[in-house]
């Protein structure tokens, strides 16, 4: 009964930023469900990005440590994802995605938002 909605996309310059949102709903939300943001490039593998699990740890992926940042607001129910010194190689459909409780390496991902896609050029 989530219900996941991202925001944000659009083309920006390399070595821009841009603010992803994904606004959750549903009766069977939880704040402290697992939480993350994964990217699809045509060709590619999904990447998992960015996650925030049950317990509150943080993950990302190595190709985007030190220029994304993943953040909750609870009282908005909203995940974020903050995208900075954006790279071409960062152009991708994002998507933010629930496991509902978990820990880690243990979520699993029921819930996904439609996606919203980011592009960069350079």
């Amino acid at each position: 009964q989530v219900q996941l909605v991202e925001s944000g996309g659009g083309s920006v310059q390399a070595g821009g930023s841009r603010r992803l949102s994904c606004a959750a709903s549903g009766y069977g939300y939880s704040n402290g469900y697992c939480m993350a943001w994964f990217r699809q490039a045509p060709g590619k593998e999904r990447e998992r990005v960015a996650r925030i699990d049950t317990a509150g740890s943080i993950t990302y992926a190595d190709s985007v440590k030190g220029r994304f940042t993943i953040s909750k607001d609870n009282a908005k129910r909203t995940l974020y994802l903050d995208m900075n010194i954006l790279k071409s190689e960062d152009t991708a459909m994002y998507y933010c995605a629930s496991a509902g409780l978990g820990f880690g390496d243990n979520c699993r991902y029921t819930y996904w938002g439609q996606g919203t896609q980011v592009t960069v050029s350079s």
